[in-house]
């Protein structure tokens, strides 16, 4: 690896301010063609990516991501599709065996591959980029304004665009804390109280728990930002999305 692709994977960052500057459409294709050159199941890339650049699309996209990125030109949501291979079976005489769970996952896996080409594309032609974890939050909104048919899901969206800010470099843990070698070791508390110190330490997460008065940092996230009653509603939203959408109950 050089050290150049050390250094740009090590040094990403979440920008969600973008210079007024459209991306032009012959950069954008070679971005988007390295996503396609991702690794996917079987070869048979189910997945589909929507590019939302114009109004009022767009603002109607980032309304459903609670108006993050807002400045962001381009909006790139990233789908779990078989819509388009079974259409390929039904006109090669054949069965649509993929619209269940295994290939909910396989599409989902190779859409997050596909994603990531795209990210370290964008970010060595000096894009910057935010993937926004509220595409499962109004899943099947985002779907309806986007035209999804049946056997197509949203699964990862990405602001993107030329940086109009820095951004700010997020901590992470070691790979003491996150790689096992041969087999899975659980952790102990000493394992978890170690691994988890650069996160405690980190200043900006420190001043997190002071304004909003928790305890510690793992309250924040079950007590703030991921709660418990928030992670059902979200899960049973997204269950009859996919059991609408894309499982077939006559299969």
């Amino acid at each position: 690896m050089t050290n150049d692709t050390t250094s740009l994977l090590c040094n990403h960052r979440s920008i969600r301010k973008f210079e007024q500057r459209d991306i032009a459409q012959p950069l954008l294709d070679e971005i988007l063609t390295c996503g396609m050159r991702a690794s996917n199941t079987g070869n048979m890339q189910v997945y589909s990516v929507i590019v939302t650049r114009e109004e009022p699309l767009r603002s109607e996209l980032l309304k459903l991501h609670f108006g993050q990125c807002n400045t962001a030109p381009v909006v790139l949501t990233v789908c779990a599709d078989v819509n388009r291979y079974h259409h390929w079976c039904r006109q090669s005489g054949c069965d649509e065996p993929y619209s269940n769970l295994l290939w909910l996952l396989s599409a989902t896996v190779d859409a997050s591959l596909c994603a990531q080409n795209i990210a370290v594309a964008a970010e060595s032609a000096g894009l910057g980029l935010c993937f926004l974890g509220t595409v499962l939050y109004n899943t099947e909104a985002i779907a309806n304004l986007l035209h999804c048919p049946e056997g197509v899901m949203p699964v990862i969206t990405m602001a993107l665009g030329y940086p109009a800010e820095e951004g700010r470099m997020s901590e992470r843990l070691g790979l003491d804390g996150t790689v096992h070698y041969e087999t899975y070791h659980d952790y102990t508390d000493s394992d978890i109280e170690r691994t988890h110190r650069v996160r405690e330490e980190f200043p900006f997460n420190q001043e997190m728990v002071r304004q909003n008065g928790t305890r510690n940092l793992a309250e924040i996230f079950t007590k703030l930002r991921y709660p418990l009653a928030d992670n059902l509603a979200i899960s049973q939203s997204l269950q009859k999305f996919i059991d609408s959408r894309w499982n077939r109950h006559d299969a």
